[in-house]
């Protein structure tokens, strides 16, 4: 568990898919009263559930797309009695109940905000924002593979996905995107907040400089709002 700033850690799991090694980063969010979100589902082991409690109380647990299914079963087992957020019906099938991400519960308000990107039906990705930390945390929107990928997970982040820096939002994401306007919409309003620190669903993080890194990848995929579009 690495922590990335005040109240904010970070815990990486392996995840492939097509062979691309994209992995999974679930972001551990600990608020004023003690009581922590886990955004997002692992294969959590019994010491990486020790090293959770360690930092706090869990509160809720979370998946934030409803493409992040991969460890629904794995990540619920792991945290019975926490509250589940998911949107939609991504836990169909699986043990407890599921509460929608937004609105999102009182005991986040000024701390934690939530935002539906629309215009995705069959996506519906929620970003989140730390206020405190200056933190937004993503899904899928974007994906940072860094210079540091190799291999077929390289050479599928530049010529399938087409991300000649490695980080950018892949044409499949973009593909999902059925309302243009209605995404853009939501777009704007989370570039609105005021963040300099992004965590991204899969690969690294940007520490430092990420909003203007995301207004980059959003007028290159051109789903950039007017106002946040790049001359």
């Amino acid at each position: 568990m690495e922590q990335v700033a005040e109240n904010v850690w970070v815990m990486r799991f392996p995840l492939r898919l097509l062979g691309v090694a994209i992995g999974r980063n679930v972001t551990i969010i600990r608020l004023a009263s003690g009581k922590i979100v886990i955004h997002s589902t692992a294969p959590f082991m019994p010491a990486d559930v020790a090293a959770i409690r360690q930092v706090g109380e869990p509160g809720w647990l979370l998946d934030a797309t409803r493409f992040h299914d991969s460890f629904v079963e794995e990540g619920r087992a792991a945290f019975p009695a926490v509250p589940y957020l998911a949107p939609g019906d991504l836990a169909k099938g699986t043990a407890g109940e599921t509460a929608p991400l937004t609105p999102a519960p009182s005991e986040w308000a000024g701390e934690l905000e939530v935002l539906e990107l629309d215009g995705m039906p069959k996506v519906r990705e929620h970003v989140m924002f730390h206020r405190p930390s200056r933190t937004l945390i993503v899904g899928d929107v974007l994906f940072n593979f860094g210079r540091g990928a190799s291999g077929w997970t390289r050479f599928f982040a530049r010529h399938v996905m087409r991300l000649k820096e490695f980080i950018g939002m892949s044409p499949f994401f973009r593909l999902m995107i059925r309302d243009r306007d209605a995404f853009r919409s939501s777009v704007a309003a989370m570039m609105r907040w005021d963040f300099d620190r992004v965590i991204v669903g899969h690969g690294e993080i940007i520490a430092r400089g990420g909003k203007e890194r995301l207004r980059d990848v959003l007028s290159l995929a051109g789903v950039a709002p007017p106002e946040f579009e790049r001359p």
